[in-house]
């Protein structure tokens, strides 16, 4: 199931993977680039303006840690089951 309108999409991917499949490409949310290691150190940027989050990455592991730490800042955070290749089924 593809994530809400309403949802920030949080990008975890390797640049490279971005690069080569934009995540607009597969779903129309607005989405941004942060690093794992920028959520575990607290300095992603984000805030709750930013409104609800989906965390993706390549294989859906990561993103649920990215997401409890999202959490432990306050912020409401899902992770997205899957990864990007969930995206790609219909």
């Amino acid at each position: 199931m593809l994530p809400g309108p309403q949802y920030l999409v949080i990008d975890l991917r390797p640049g490279a993977l971005q690069r080569a499949e934009p995540l607009s490409s597969l779903i129309p949310n607005p989405s941004r680039a942060v690093t794992l290691a920028q959520i575990e150190e607290g300095e992603h940027g984000l805030s709750a303006a930013d409104g609800p989050l989906v965390v993706l990455c390549e294989r859906g592991v990561r993103s649920t840690l990215a997401a409890r730490f999202l959490r432990a800042d306050g912020l409401e955070a899902v992770a997205f089951p899957g990864g990007v290749p969930a995206l790609r089924r219909p």
